[in-house]
């Protein structure tokens, strides 16, 4: 299928693509083989080299990362003929970020106020030597780190640490001095669009082996843990699954429709991004997919490139169901209450540690700690547990931070007049054809 210039599909005629040759069916085939390894020969795929074969693969992206935020971010902001559009676009974002965030933390206290999932608990408190790491970290987040962490050392550093962050604030500085630079900085320009095009092509290479690193990912997860390893904590584990997939199709489906789009028609759209991050546990595997497929339904570059990179850090919905979901069920299993009063301070305490991780390894496991400390230091050795199924909620927050950074980036491209109604509709629509 391609597109006329009024955004209606026109049939070209040429045979749909087989099945197995979709990135997404391959994807899903070599998860669930990945299972059955790890099912049947649990010693054998626990071998580091499976391992090796997902996290490889999600170091291929991540070194992707950088330069696809960088050229994205400054060919989009350099093209803008007022600067100030660059701010209000991000000024939306961020406004759009709280907003969503704050609810998201919002629906994991209140779901686990009416299931109660740690007061059925019947497993043993591990060590809490566990968490003494995510405690150390969490003490050192405050907010003048946080605002200084976003400014880079030096412009390698910045793409050398990967940080997110700290490469889109040089990104948008750099655009805007094209910007000011005018003609002057055409062969610039041009450089910097074919290396955009380079640099997405590096990805297609990439995501070849995209199978490999999502098999050998979770046939590793399943030969270490197992299923036995759930015991009682099932609960929690399919309480948060429950509660993010209705806040995807509740939450985000009520938004995406009143902007025009129906949310199983965009996650139709973004099936490829989304059986890899099952696979590889890492929502970093779906950021440059996501970004080009944004592009393609007609949101800016410069809006993608803006939007998405920050709503990495800003924007973690699943993470910050988990959090809060987390917190009460750990109140539960020590047996410490929290009353209404402590509740909203910890609402209150998790929408600033929420924004202090961004960069940190672990980061929802930091945060936790983070806000444990400042409400309940007492609720601290509880999180033990938790860290000890982390790895199997990772799939489903990697999952709902993608969808929800999509959803924003066209949320906010909808507000900005760049997106209509029948264009996404058509894109939709050619996506399935």
């Amino acid at each position: 299928m391609t597109t006329a210039s009024n955004n209606t599909p026109v049939s070209t005629g040429r045979p749909r693509k087989a099945l197995w040759k979709h990135t997404y069916a391959q994807v899903l085939f070599a998860i669930f083989l990945g299972a059955l390894v790890g099912s049947l020969w649990p010693d054998f795929a626990s071998n580091p080299w499976f391992k090796a074969c997902g996290d490889g693969f999600v170091k291929l992206i991540k070194m992707l990362i950088g330069p696809i935020i960088f050229f994205t971010v400054v060919s989009g902001v350099s093209h803008v003929g007022d600067a100030k559009k660059v701010g209000r676009v991000g000024l939306k974002a961020m406004v759009y970020f709280e907003v969503i965030s704050t609810f998201s933390l919002m629906i994991g206290m209140t779901v686990g106020n009416l299931a109660h999932p740690g007061l059925n608990f019947g497993g043993s408190i591990p060590d809490a030597a566990a968490v003494a790491g995510y405690a150390k970290a969490a003490q050192s987040m405050t907010a003048v780190d946080m605002v200084l962490h976003i400014i880079p050392d030096t412009a390698v550093g910045a793409f050398a640490t990967g940080d997110v962050l700290q490469i889109l604030l040089f990104s948008i500085l750099f655009g805007f001095a094209l910007q000011i630079l005018g003609d002057k900085a055409k062969v610039l320009h041009q450089l910097i669009g074919e290396g955009a095009q380079a640099i997405f092509k590096v990805v297609g290479i990439v995501t070849k082996v995209a199978p490999i690193g999502a098999g050998g990912a979770m046939a590793y997860t399943i030969g270490k843990y197992g299923a036995g390893a759930l015991g009682s904590l099932f609960g929690l584990i399919g309480l948060f699954y429950l509660t993010a997939g209705l806040f995807v199709l509740v939450v985000l489906g009520v938004i995406a429709q009143l902007a025009g789009f129906s949310i199983l028609s965009f996650l139709a759209y973004i099936k490829d991004e989304l059986f890899l991050v099952l696979g590889t546990r890492s929502s970093e595997s779906a950021l440059p997919g996501l970004m080009e497929k944004l592009e393609r339904l007609g949101c800016r570059n410069s809006t993608v490139g803006i939007v998405v990179p920050a709503g990495w850090s800003f924007n973690l919905d699943g993470s910050y169901i988990y959090m809060t979901l987390a917190i009460v069920f750990i109140s539960e299993i020590l047996g410490i209450p929290l009353d209404t009063e402590q509740q909203i301070m910890i609402l209150l305490v998790a929408m600033l540690t929420s924004k202090g991780a961004s960069g940190i390894a672990s980061a929802s496991l930091v945060t936790l700690a983070a806000t444990l400390s400042v409400a309940d230091p007492r609720l601290l050795p509880g999180m033990a547990v938790v860290v000890g199924i982390d790895p199997f909620m990772s799939e489903c927050k990697a999952i709902t931070n993608v969808i929800g950074n999509g959803v924003a980036t066209l949320v906010v491209s909808r507000w900005e007049k760049e997106l209509s109604r029948e264009q996404l509709k058509a894109a939709f629509a050619a996506q399935r054809g």
